[in-house]
């Protein structure tokens, strides 16, 4: 079973998205803001994050770029989450390190696919 760590700090958003990836089999550990997902990626080094951008205490940019330069947690594939669908965004997500990019709201079957891929399951 593969362990998803869902940075999001929308309550709605994290709880809805755990319960439905649950569901697809995936052990599911969440984190409330970019600080805490970066101490909680780099305590349990799980085999994906799903990373919001829009976070606060550290926003999604720069704890991506926090993991992708610790050789701990370099390795670990970050999928972005946004509801903001700016080719912009798309790129700075990618210039900080993000190796997937998806928007909100969560098409589940397309985000289970960029998952799949980024495992290689």
């Amino acid at each position: 079973m593969h362990t998803v760590l869902l940075i999001e700090d929308n309550e709605m958003n994290r709880d809805m998205l755990s319960r439905r990836l649950e569901r697809k089999g995936y052990r599911i550990v969440t984190a409330e803001d970019g600080r805490q997902g970066v101490d909680l990626a780099s305590q349990l080094l799980p085999d994906l994050i799903l990373m919001d951008l829009s976070l606060p205490v550290l926003d999604g940019w720069e704890a991506t770029r926090l993991l992708k330069g610790s050789p701990d947690t370099r390795h670990i594939p970050v999928i972005a989450l946004t509801a903001h669908a700016m080719t912009s965004d798309e790129e700075k997500a990618y210039q900080a390190g993000c190796d997937d990019f998806d928007t909100k709201p969560v098409v589940l079957d397309r985000l289970l696919e960029k998952m799949r891929s980024a495992l290689h399951t």
